[in-house]
C-alpha cells in the first residue's frame, strides 16, 4: 500500500522499467483501518499488484521495500495460475538481458 497515487505510480514505473515486474496494477484509494503505535488508525491508500515471474519475485520485493516510504510496508506474495500465453509474456517481460 502507498499513501498517494503518485508514490504508487512511481513505484510501478520503477519496477516495470527495471524489468522486475511485467505489469503493475494500481487500485485505490482503499480505506485501511489498522492498529499502529498503539492506536487504531484509518487511512486512504493505494494498492499495487505486481505481476512477475517466480525467478524475479525476490528481486521485485527487494526493490519495492528499498524504495517504499512506509516504515513497515505491506508485502504479500501469491502464487497463481496464468494461461500459458500470459505466463510466457510475463517471463519474457522480466527476462534479464537483451
Amino acid at each position: 500500500m502507498f499513501s498517494s497515487r503518485a508514490d504508487a505510480e512511481a513505484c510501478a514505473a520503477r519496477l516495470v522499467g527495471a524489468r522486475l515486474a511485467a505489469c503493475v496494477q494500481i487500485d485505490g484509494p482503499v480505506t485501511s483501518v489498522y492498529r499502529w503505535a498503539g492506536e487504531v488508525q484509518t487511512a486512504d491508500e493505494y494498492r499495487c499488484t505486481c505481476k512477475t515471474s517466480p525467478g524475479r519475485a525476490e528481486a521485485c520485493a527487494a526493490a519495492l521495500l528499498e524504495h517504499h516510504g512506509y516504515e513497515l510496508p505491506e508485502l504479500v506474495a501469491c502464487v497463481t495460475f496464468a494461461s500459458p500465453a500470459y505466463a510466457e509474456w510475463v517471463r519474457a517481460s522480466v527476462a534479464v538481458g537483451p
